[in-house]
């Protein structure tokens, strides 16, 4: 695993449960990059962007006019039902040496940059999140430079060598990046010293899509954006009051269920909390995949789904399930769903999100006596949040349960607020570690009813 970075928690739900239930818990090649466009100017984001949520700003290129924007080489917009940026001209071709499996191959490449985002936030974190569709044959790179308040730029980081399938490349993060101010860690790109002052400004994201040189494949690219975040250090955050009850039907599944399967990709179900969690929404939204995207599985394995899930979310470099942009990718991947990962500032918003129907899938990470009845501490796992009790206590699906029967949790309101939002907290032995503040994954369909259209842009999601 690749060490935390600050509020970056490990994702890998390494679980110390208790009471005898089951326990859960080298730089890539780099592509040669086409010549990186010139500098824009600062600018505000377009009309109609919803607002900065508190320490918290989001910007997504999505429409028809979004993707007219921005520089493009060799690729265009495709003004569908979901406006999309392919690849018309190949601006080159360019080798990929994959450093997972060593193979090294020819790829037509094209690119398109957007134009630069001022946030309402100036940043100590971005994490990037995108929406496509990448057929065999192709594969997608993003990446981010941001701009500190000197006005210096940072390199082009890395956020992700995706595809939504592992025939072609391996779906990876890549790490070392570093220019000695910030640093990617594995999906965020996090100011060294956020202490000193040191701010990112503003930022471009450049996506490159590949394809098979003489084909006329191409990826589809729906969405691409970036959440700029500056939390306040903190160890305690202000109590919320409960608002109106309610609870979602999400399917429940455990993690635990498939200890053993699948080793090379994290271990089996051990380390699957994230991929579970993302699943049980994928099916609350009524998709799943069909059963020959299925056929791999062993059919003496329960839930296999699950199984699929990991597989399609599993970073290489990371060696893990648990990368936050990977997995609203996957969930993306199925008909007319969108995804981004976000933070939230407050259960007050996640209540307002459950009322319009939309669940979410949280990170945290606690002591086993910070979060009353899980029978576990963790240095990082995702839960699935479905509702809350009249009381306002929290409702999750937790998949680390021993079994699906028991996924479903009520956990004190207080605490789990606190473990969810904060930033700082001490670990077993003491230590200052890093918490969450508040990361989420939102996954919604791409026609949203009126009042969770409202819900969304309430957290500044569009």
């Amino acid at each position: 695993m690749p060490p935390a970075a600050p509020r970056r928690a490990v994702l890998a739900a390494a679980l110390a449960v208790a009471g005898g239930a089951a326990a859960s818990a080298a730089p890539a090649s780099a592509v040669p990059v086409p010549g990186a466009p010139a500098t824009g100017a600062a600018a505000p984001a377009p009309q109609g962007e919803p607002r900065a949520a508190g320490g918290i700003d989001n910007r997504s290129w999505t429409s028809y006019t979004d993707w007219r924007s921005g520089t493009h080489a060799g690729t265009s917009p495709v003004a569908d039902l979901r406006p999309a940026l392919v690849i018309t001209d190949p601006a080159g071709r360019t080798d990929y040496t994959d450093p997972h499996t060593g193979r090294t191959a020819t790829w037509e490449y094209a690119t398109w940059t957007s134009p630069r985002h001022t946030p309402s936030v100036p940043a100590t974190e971005l994490i990037a999140s995108w929406n496509a569709d990448t057929p065999s044959g192709t594969w997608i790179t993003v990446e981010l430079s941001g701009r500190y308040a000197d006005g210096t730029d940072t390199p082009w980081f890395v956020m992700g060598r995706w595809a939504a399938g592992d025939g072609d490349i391996r779906r990876t993060s890549v790490d070392g990046q570093s220019d000695g101010r910030s640093a990617v860690w594995t999906d965020t790109l996090a100011v060294g010293d956020a202490a000193s002052g040191l701010r990112v400004v503003s930022y471009r994201l450049r996506l490159t899509l590949h394809r098979t040189p003489g084909s006329r494949l191409t990826p589809r690219v729906w969405r691409l954006g970036a959440m700029a975040s500056d939390v306040p250090d903190r160890f305690t955050v202000p109590a919320s009051e409960p608002g109106p009850a309610r609870e979602l039907v999400v399917p429940r599944y455990s993690q635990h269920t498939h200890i053993g399967q699948y080793p090379e990709y994290a271990n089996g179900g051990e380390a699957w909390c994230s991929p579970t969690s993302s699943q049980m929404i994928i099916e609350y939204w009524g998709r799943r995949p069909t059963a020959a995207e299925l056929a791999w599985v062993n059919p003496a394995f329960a839930d296999p789904q699950v199984c699929h899930a990991a597989r399609h979310t599993y970073d290489h470099q990371y060696e893990g399930c648990g990368n936050w942009s990977f997995n609203a990718a996957y969930a993306a991947t199925y008909d007319d769903l969108n995804a981004v990962v976000t933070r939230l500032r407050s259960l007050t918003e996640l209540e307002a999100l459950i009322r319009a129907g939309i669940p979410a899938i949280t990170s945290q990470s606690f002591l086993e006596k910070e979060l009353t009845g899980a029978g576990y501490g963790t240095a990082g796992h995702l839960m699935t949040v479905i509702g809350f009790t009249q009381d306002g206590d929290v409702i999750a699906n937790d998949p680390a349960s021993p079994t699906n029967e028991a996924v479903r949790r009520v956990y004190r309101r207080r605490e789990w607020e606190n473990i969810w939002l904060r930033t700082k907290r001490h670990n077993a032995s003491g230590k200052v570690v890093s918490g969450t503040g508040g990361v989420c994954y939102l996954y919604w369909p791409a026609r949203p009813t009126a009042a969770q259209r409202k819900a969304l842009e309430a957290v500044g999601v569009r």
